[in-house]
């Protein structure tokens, strides 16, 4: 035992030191079982308490918010028009949700500013004596009174759905994009119905990620893998096609996209997408490839076109970067394939996987819905279940660079290039 003299230190682990290493282990091992038990009777204590008043539950999850990157972001401060807005991470749906609010309250200060240089006299009001002619004009012209000017046109301003506004929309709106940006890239933001996406699929030269490729062409619907490179025993002889001859030869045999896969050391790590006929270009890497046989329960893809769903992409950059996946699927999917393509977007790192899913019954051991809120996911679904069976190829992308036109991104021309933001709390995407 310590003297009485003694003083334990502060930062020490045990409530003394000794110099017999088995005694500090078992001092070690019975402070360890008091704190276990402290904290287990705290635990239960809490839920008792919850028990009796589910506030105090509500309340404590609100405040019990992980401190995440997510939650840290950092948004740019732009005034006024931020052009086409490449390079500066603005959240849209928020810069086209103050623009709409600025509009409905100039709209209903030049209301105000209106009735205020036209009152209506008391006579004009009270008079009861008016000719039939009047009436009948006023009565054609006229809205009526339980419609004023004020409510028509904030009705007309209304936004609409976005893919911004929750984490699992499945649809894009063209005119969250900024008009210059929209200008700019008018082949991935279109006015008309875009063409049937078909896609050219090859590899770097002399590479050997032949099988890799083909499982792209069952990524991408019509799309067919074409090698870059002769054969190894006729390397001398072939002809070292450049991207650009590619791309005018793609383009003339009706191929709206080219995609570029790279290797190193045998391994998937970029892909270059072209979208014909004139670019922009995009530069990926790509990391975490995993083929579809090796992901446990694996199914085998069908040719079915996927649907495709398209989440947190928010800025300009991200919105560019959204509709050039979108150029690569028909708008059109095939529903009873019940195949998906996810492309999530999280801290500028975007995620691909391909599902298939059905929809079927509550068992009886699952567990209910819980949503954000820790509440039920109510709305007369609580009996169905969605399963889903991941059907590869499986891969994470980081957009590098965009480049002018079709090059093969060496730094000639570009639109945007990363590494240009170093702080750890602002994204691109």
């Amino acid at each position: 035992m310590a003297s009485k003299k003694f003083k334990p230190s502060t930062k020490s682990t045990l409530p003394f030191k000794t110099g017999n290493k088995e005694k500090r282990q078992k001092l070690h091992i019975t402070r360890k079982k008091a704190l276990d038990n402290t904290r287990r009777d705290e635990r239960f204590r809490r839920r008792r308490e919850e028990d009796k008043d589910p506030s105090l539950r509500e309340e404590r999850l609100r405040k019990n918010i992980p401190l995440t990157l997510e939650r840290k972001r950092v948004w740019d401060d732009v005034d006024g028009d931020i052009g086409d807005g490449l390079g500066v991470s603005v959240d849209v749906e928020r810069l086209k949700r103050q623009k709409l609010a600025e509009e409905v309250e100039a709209n209903d200060d030049h209301d105000q500013v209106r009735d205020q240089e036209q009152p209506d006299s008391e006579d004009d009001r009270d008079s009861m004596i008016d000719s039939p002619s009047d009436s009948d004009s006023n009565s054609s012209t006229s809205p009526p009174l339980h419609l004023s000017p004020k409510t028509i046109t904030a009705r007309a301003s209304s936004p609409s759905p976005s893919i911004t506004t929750t984490t699992n929309s499945t649809t894009l709106n063209p005119t969250l994009a900024p008009s210059p940006l929209a200008s700019r890239f008018p082949t991935l933001f279109p006015t008309s119905p875009p063409p049937v996406p078909k896609t050219l699929i090859t590899t770097s030269l002399h590479s050997t990620l032949h099988h890799p490729a083909h499982l792209l062409t069952t990524l991408f619907p019509n799309s067919v893998y074409i090698p870059r490179s002769a054969p190894q025993n006729r390397h001398n002889n072939s002809h070292n096609y450049s991207i650009r001859e590619i791309a005018t030869f793609a383009h003339n045999r009706h191929y709206t996209a080219l995609i570029v896969l790279k290797e190193d050391q045998k391994h998937p790590t970029g892909l270059t997408i072209v979208h014909l006929p004139s670019g922009p270009t995009f530069t990926f890497s790509i990391s975490n490839w995993v083929e579809g046989k090796k992901i446990p329960g694996h199914g085998r893809p069908t040719d079915h076109t996927p649907e495709l769903i398209l989440n947190n992409f928010r800025t300009p950059l991200g919105l560019l970067t959204a509709h050039l996946f979108r150029s690569l699927f028909p708008s059109q999917p095939e529903f009873a394939g019940r195949q998906v393509v996810t492309l999530h977007n999280q801290r500028d790192y975007i995620f691909l996987r391909r599902h298939r899913y059905v929809f079927r019954e509550k068992k009886g051991r699952e567990r209910n819905v819980v949503g954000v809120d820790g509440k039920d996911v109510g709305g007369g679904v609580e009996g169905i279940r969605a399963g889903l069976q991941e059907l590869g190829p499986r891969f994470t992308m980081k957009l590098r660079r965009v480049d002018k036109g079709v090059q093969a991104g060496r730094g000639e021309e570009w639109e945007w290039k990363g590494k240009m933001d170093k702080s750890r709390n602002k994204f691109q995407l």
